[in-house]
């Protein structure tokens, strides 16, 4: 899981559409289809969003929102989090000279690339200044992406450990592949697995913790130690 270098890319398959102003909801079915139920930004899939009425139609390009005709190709499928959270934020001039800006997973490669997971929080962590830009644009470093994240690692870590021991040499009950399948279902469902940051990176972050940590520490102790 953590070593995979696979990156979330859509493929659009419904053919191009038109849709009108204020009627963008329209290609909500089409967008279901696309991007297989789940957030353009976060990968948050329908069911743990909380339901169709917690997806919403984005405007990737916000400035495109009040165009008579609203492209298909500028629709994203997105969490009403993600989504609120975006708004009508768009990179000036500036940002896109210095390279911030939206991440097009139409497009881009963006996890595995730009965004990596940090395996000891199971925040996101964006390495260049497009998915620093997008990390924080979108909040997908929000407590509930963070959960769901710690809790997919832990499941596939039991997933691993519950396949060796399915190679034992006598029949294990059929209970044993009724929980393994469910559990399959429920990680099947949850924010699919992203790929690791590592070597320098990782030991960068893990030492600013360290040093947050010990300042916190001296803060405490000194905190008790006055009159």
């Amino acid at each position: 899981m953590s070593n995979s270098t696979t990156t979330h890319r859509v493929k659009r398959s419904t053919p191009p559409r038109l849709f009108y102003q204020g009627r963008h909801r329209e290609a909500f079915p089409y967008l279901m289809e696309d991007f297989q139920k789940r957030c353009a930004y976060s990968m948050q899939h329908i069911t743990r969003a909380g339901g169709p009425r917690n997806m919403e139609v984005d405007h990737f390009n916000p400035n495109h929102k009040k165009d008579y005709f609203q492209e298909y190709s500028n629709l994203f499928l997105a969490t009403g989090h993600c989504n609120g959270w975006k708004s009508d934020r768009w990179p000036t001039n500036k940002d896109r000279d210095l390279h911030f800006r939206f991440l097009d997973c139409t497009k881009d490669p963006d996890y595995g690339v730009h965004i990596f997971e940090d395996p000891d929080t199971h925040e996101v962590v964006g390495v260049t200044n497009e998915g620093r830009y997008h990390v924080r644009n979108c909040d997908l470093n929000a407590p509930h992406f963070i959960k769901e994240r710690t809790e997919r690692a832990a499941y596939w870590e039991t997933l691993e450990n519950t396949a060796m021991t399915s190679k034992v040499p006598f029949p294990l009950p059929p209970v044993f592949d009724k929980l393994f399948q469910d559990l399959q279902h429920v990680v099947g469902e949850m924010i699919p697995p992203i790929p690791y940051l590592s070597g320098e990176a990782l030991e960068k972050r893990r030492a600013k913790r360290r040093e947050r940590d010990r300042i916190l520490q001296g803060s405490v102790v000194h905190t008790s130690a006055m009159p």
